[in-house]
């Protein structure tokens, strides 16, 4: 009987933090999300374009939880030892294929958030980041079905008729003073 030559891929390693954000170790990435889920390190992206539009993703129907739903521009955990910034500009180029022409610090905040189609926990403690794009998605299919860019308005309008990420409200709430600066006064955000 043939027996399968193919290697297992090595497992997906987050960060575990303290409530201060101090690293204590890791976790594979699928048992840090299992129900009550362990406080782990991850980073949270909006760009905007030069109108002040916030770049909105899809998640491919593929992903492990949340799938299928809008969220901000990118969001993911570094892995142990990585900066935040560096992860967030890593994923933003393999999930978007852009790089920010400008990112910065936005803060950043801690929650809980379950996800109720998978049953999987969000329990992190998240470093905000925001900033400009100037050139147009090249979304990875395998990570990205879908992109736009919205205003406030048509991001309250998309709220009221699609579903959202778990914790999209809780990291533009924490990110939105940085937003502000970012997109100036008018930009509504």
């Amino acid at each position: 009987m043939p027996h399968s030559t193919a290697v297992a891929a090595d497992p997906v390693m987050l960060e575990l933090v303290d409530e201060e954000g101090a690293t204590v170790g890791t976790a594979e990435k699928l048992a840090a999300h299992r129900a009550p889920g362990r406080l782990h390190r991850a980073f949270s992206v909006f760009l905007f374009d030069t109108a002040g539009r916030l770049l909105l993703q899809r998640r491919a129907l593929g992903k492990y939880h949340s799938a299928g739903v809008w969220s901000n521009t990118c969001c993911g955990h570094p892995f142990p030892g990585e900066p935040p910034f560096l992860a967030a500009t890593r994923r933003t180029a393999e999930e978007l294929g852009i790089a920010p022409s400008l990112l910065g610090e936005a803060g950043t905040v801690r929650y809980n958030h379950p996800d109720p189609e998978s049953g999987l926990v969000e329990q992190e403690y998240n470093h905000l980041f925001a900033g400009l794009v100037t050139a147009p998605p090249k979304p990875d299919p395998a990570e990205v079905m879908e992109t736009a860019f919205v205003s406030p308005e048509e991001l309250d309008r998309m709220r009221g008729d699609g579903a959202f990420s778990a914790w999209f409200p809780t990291v533009l709430d924490a990110a939105r003073p940085a937003i502000r600066q970012l997109t100036g006064a008018s930009g509504g955000w």
